[in-house]
This record gives C-alpha cells, sequence and structure tokens, in this order.
C-alpha cells in the first residue's frame, strides 16, 4: 500500500519526496489491445504515472444504462497500469474537455429544456449522483489506500474558465468523500487570477495548465497556493486541429526545454498529452471561439508517442531531460507493431441514404422539426422531411440555429448545403405547381467542449422558414447509424454525385497488421471497418488517412462501408502503412 501526501511543497510517497512525472493516455482513444504497449511505452521514457480522463458519455450512453466493457473497462486500463509499475491519476470530474464530445457529458441531458449544467442545478446533480453510485465504488478497491495504484483524483476539470460556483464544487467533493475516495484530491485551471478564483476549492490543492512560461505559471499559482507542491497538470506539448485547419506541430527541443525548467524548479508534471490516440466513431468534439470548429478524428496531438503508436523525436528528448533527474534503466521498448500496405480496396456494391431510410429508422412525425436529443438521439444524423405546396416564387431557405451541417434536397435534387460556420451560405427554392417534397439532411459535427456554449443541441434547434413563412409537419428520421447490417446493397452503378450513398467493398489479408485508410477522391463522410466506425474523412483536410489499428481487422475477409455525402471521383480506397495527418 502506497501512502501518498503532501508535505510543504513536495509529494510525499512512502515516506519519501517525490516529483511527479506523468502523461496523458485517454483508454477511450485507444482501442484495450494495445493499452498495455502504450502504457510500457510510458514507463520506459522515464515516467512514474498514467493520468487518465473517465468519459461520463461512454460509460451511461443512456441514462440508467452503464458499460464498462471492452474499450469503456476502466477498471482494466488502471490495472494494467499497475503491472507496468506506474501511478495512476483519475480525472474523474463529470466533465472533461479533452476535445471529446460534449467534454464527456451524456448528449441525454440536454433532453431537459431547462437542464443547467456545471453548477448547483439538482437536475443535473441528481444526474451525476447516479452517475457516481456506479463509477466511484469501482474506483474504490483501486486506490493507494487500498493498495491499488490510484493516488490522486480530480474535483472538476478547469471549472474557472466556465464558471464560480464554489458550493457546486464542493458537492462534488463531498460526493466523491461520502462513496469513500480517500485519496488526494485536486483541481486544474490555466495561470490568471480569474480563473483560479473561479476553479479553486478551499482545502484542495490547485493545480495548473500551461504549454510554456513556466515560471510565470507557477508563479501566478503561488500568489493563490503558497504551501504546497508545484504541479503542471496539463503541460500541453502538442496540440489538436480542426477540420479545415493547419496540422499542429511543436519543436522537441522546445518542449524539453520547458519540462527541464520545471523538473529543475522542483515541480511535477503531467504531459498532455503523452499519447493522444483516436477520435473513433462520432467522439470527437468542437470549439468555439469566432465561430464553431469541429475537430478531426485524429489526435496525434504531436506527441511523444504519435497516434498509431510510435515513438517520436519528443519520447527521446523527453527522455534524455528527464534521465538528468531520475536514473533510468537502459531503454527497452516493445516489438514495434508492423504497418502494413494493403492495397487497394474497390468499393462494388451501394445502397443510397433515401433507398435505406426504412432500414436505418423509424419515422417519426412532428408539427416542428426537433432536436436530436428531444428524439432519444445522440449522434449521428438526422433527416427532416416535409411538403411544400405550390407554385410559389424562388424564395430563401432559412435554417434557424442549424447544428451543424445541412444538406438541402429538393424531390430528392441536390440544392446546396447551409453550414453553420458559414454565414455566406444562402439556398434559394423555387415550388412548382403541384408542390414539392423539402428534405433535410442535418450532420452533427460533434458537441462543443468548451467555454460557455457546452449546451449544444443538435439538428434543426428552432426552425425551417421559406421567404420568411415557418414550415410545419415534419416527418423525421433519426440516423445514428450505429448498426449498418440492415443495409441492402446492390452492385455499384456509378457515382451519385451530392447523393448520400453507403458503399461497400471486401479485402482478404493473412496476416493482420497496423493500416492507414487513404481516402483520397472522397469528398466527406464516415468511414467503418467491420462494422466499427473508424470515424469522419473530409477532403478539406488537414487529415487524409484514417487509421485501422490491427485488432479492428480479421485474418481472411474484411469489409469496408462509407457512408459518402458528396459523392466520389472513383471506387476505390487505399489501404496504406503510413499517415497523412496534414
Amino acid at each position: 500500500m502506497a501512502i501518498f501526501a503532501t508535505e510543504n511543497d513536495q509529494f510525499i510517497i512512502d515516506g519519501k519526496p517525490t516529483q511527479l512525472i506523468s502523461g496523458a493516455i485517454h483508454y477511450f482513444r485507444v482501442v484495450p489491445e494495445y493499452w498495455k504497449d502504450r502504457l510500457v511505452k510510458l514507463k520506459a521514457c522515464g515516467f512514474n504515472a498514467v493520468e487518465t480522463y473517465v468519459a461520463w458519455n461512454i460509460h451511461e450512453p443512456k441514462q440508467g444504462v452503464f458499460n464498462f466493457e471492452g474499450g469503456a473497462d476502466l477498471v482494466r486500463f488502471i490495472k494494467t497500469a499497475e503491472e507496468v509499475g506506474l501511478y495512476v491519476i483519475v480525472r474523474p470530474s463529470p466533465y472533461i474537455c479533452a476535445e471529446w464530445e460534449f467534454g464527456g457529458l451524456p448528449s441525454w441531458l440536454l433532453a431537459d429544456p431547462e437542464m443547467r449544467l456545471r453548477c448547483f442545478h439538482q437536475p443535473f446533480l441528481e444526474k451525476v449522483d447516479a452517475y457516481y453510485d456506479v463509477l466511484m465504488p469501482m474506483l474504490k478497491p483501486l486506490l493507494c489506500i487500498n493498495g491499488g495504484p490510484i493516488i490522486a483524483m480530480q474535483i472538476e476539470n478547469e471549472y474557472g474558465s466556465y464558471g464560480n460556483d464554489l458550493k457546486y464544487l464542493n458537492y462534488l467533493r463531498d460526493g466523491m468523500v461520502n462513496r469513500g475516495i480517500d485519496v488526494l484530491f485536486f483541481t486544474s485551471d490555466g495561470p490568471a487570477d480569474f480563473l483560479f478564483q473561479g476553479g479553486m476549492v478551499p482545502g484542495v490543492l490547485e493545480t495548473v495548465n500551461f504549454g510554456s512560461r513556466s515560471e510565470e505559471a507557477f508563479a501566478k499559482l503561488h500568489e493563490y497556493q503558497a504551501n504546497a507542491p508545484k504541479m503542471c497538470m496539463e503541460f500541453w506539448n502538442g496540440w489538436f486541429d480542426h477540420w479545415g485547419g493547419e496540422h499542429h506541430t511543436r519543436d522537441a527541443d522546445d518542449v524539453a526545454d520547458v519540462l527541464d525548467r520545471m523538473l529543475a524548479a522542483n515541480a511535477s508534471v503531467n504531459f498532455y498529452m503523452f499519447h493522444g490516440g483516436t477520435n473513433f466513431g462520432f467522439y470527437n468534439g468542437a470549439n468555439y471561439a469566432d465561430k464553431y470548429q469541429p475537430t478531426i478524428t485524429s489526435y496525434d496531438y504531436d506527441s511523444l508517442i504519435n497516434e498509431c503508436g510510435e515513438p517520436t523525436d519528443k519520447f527521446y528528448k523527453v527522455r534524455e531531460v528527464i534521465s538528468k533527474y531520475v536514473k533510468l534503466d537502459p531503454l527497452q521498448l516493445p516489438e514495434p507493431v508492423r504497418k502494413k500496405n494493403y492495397g487497394e480496396v474497390e468499393l462494388t456494391k451501394q445502397v443510397s441514404l433515401f433507398n435505406a431510410l426504412n432500414h436505418l429508422s423509424a419515422p417519426i412525425e412532428r408539427t416542428c422539426p426537433e432536436t436530436m436529443e428531444s428524439v432519444g438521439q445522440d449522434y449521428g444524423f438526422i433527416l427532416y422531411t416535409t411538403h411544400i405546396s405550390g407554385p410559389r416564387s424562388e424564395a430563401k431557405l432559412t435554417l434557424q440555429d442549424i447544428h451543424d451541417r445541412a444538406l438541402i434536397f429538393l424531390d430528392g435534387v441536390y440544392i446546396g448545403v447551409i453550414e453553420r460556420w458559414n454565414s455566406d451560405d444562402q439556398v434559394f427554392l423555387t415550388i412548382p405547381d403541384k408542390g414539392a417534397t423539402l428534405s433535410i439532411l442535418v450532420e452533427n459535427m460533434g458537441r462543443i467542449n468548451y467555454g460557455p456554449r457546452l449546451k449544444d443541441r443538435k439538428g434543426i434547434t428552432e426552425g425551417v422558414c421559406l421567404g420568411g413563412q415557418f414550415l410545419y409537419h415534419w416527418t423525421i428520421h433519426s440516423l445514428p447509424l450505429n448498426d449498418l447490417s440492415k443495409l441492402r446493397f446492390e452492385m455499384k452503378k456509378g457515382n451519385d454525385d451530392n447523393i448520400p450513398t453507403f458503399y461497400k467493398g471486401f479485402f482478404h489479408i493473412d496476416e493482420k497488421a497496423d493500416t492507414f485508410l487513404n481516402l483520397k477522391g472522397w469528398k466527406k463522410g464516415i468511414a467503418y471497418i467491420n462494422g466499427f466506425n473508424l470515424g469522419r474523412y473530409w477532403e478539406i483536410g488537414p487529415q487524409k488517412t484514417l487509421y485501422i489499428p490491427a485488432p479492428l481487422l480479421k485474418e481472411g475477409e474484411n469489409e469496408i462501408i462509407l457512408f459518402e455525402l458528396h459523392g466520389n471521383e472513383g471506387s476505390f480506397v487505399t489501404l496504406s502503412d503510413c499517415a497523412i495527418l496534414g
């Protein structure tokens, strides 16, 4: 049993002053077959701890329905870290940010139109309590006081960047204590007065998040917390990417220099990220500064271990710095996971979305277009259809508060796109004498994960106007696209430009290896391998390939399905042995 405590300005483990050198690995961004590989590499780099968030939305995908199996097996991840010889820092706060969908909050919270998030609002607290009643008993046996590896747990995450409700923060702390959590608690915020003032809890260790200028950050922390260990809970050694933006990188020597200065100052550190992983499925988040910006599928983060698990230049530079402060064993790394170029795969079968609706969704009749959350949907797409009487001369179509990207069809013909972030998008409709059927396919591109706009309901959130007149009486098809097994494919006939279509192909392999799905010639959509949702692709980049870990493949026949929104230039995809991230 490890005894972990603080004494003046130091962490103490079993009576010995200890600098924590930790790295973030999110179990939910890595296939479980690779957890040990990534953790062994963390240990080999000289780290003594791993940190992970706990994503509420993967553990309670439907209210009252809990999942802690497979890629959501948090206990297995923590025990694997213990086997490797690492301490564990757990951040189970209801909200995690992490560029993760809705900051880890479950989408069903937004089905309540009166819901208030991250404050002392009883309906929200009741949902947190029900979740903690399941989660905390799973973590309790793994605490260091009970012989496990967990040495510290977070109360809330960067709360000063959101609010100042101390009553709420104390409620979360007391809820953990009352469920038997008896380890060091902490909070984490950026190095600014208002952030510390909003996010700190009396008697709870405050840590600080930054990417550079460590001396300034720790000096500001010292103003608020003078007699406690200095710890950077998020040392941003890389960064994430948005669709349509650039791929971010950071010089390894710069990262090593900042780390060296922190360790020389007797500070502890948690690298965010040590290994970023992948936003599989629909779990990417989004940010909103001056406009809505969805995050890409890859969460490579330009970190010490890249998306597919390979040590980068930063790994070796950081290890060299750590070796100045800690005696390290000779470097021993696991055998690299093989990468393989399987070549071209022809997608020979297809079915259009409109021909597949009855196999994907049961229609819902509503007077007004309603959000995903109000019809019990979490992620994916939602289709709204209504009939417009005619004749009508050309008029502007207005989607009030569209979240996030809408394709417009009139009598099955593609008319245009309206994107939340593009104020220049305009669609005009002319309705013939007999009237016309209007269909609007809306893609949820990821709920906002940071800042004051967290309450990010998806679909058409207000209404639809044509020429200033609201349109009523809609047929709604909920399209989470989490099960494509009922689709009835036909042989591919050609490219259906701008008609959302599912394409399917098969390939045979004798040996499983990591590979990368190159989507050159395809425009925008979702990719599946053997029924597993790999995530989004989009020709605007920066990401041009999707990572396929070997455990998702099968020896023998494998299936690829693309849900392509805008048609394609050919019928092939390529499985290559290298990533293209921009």
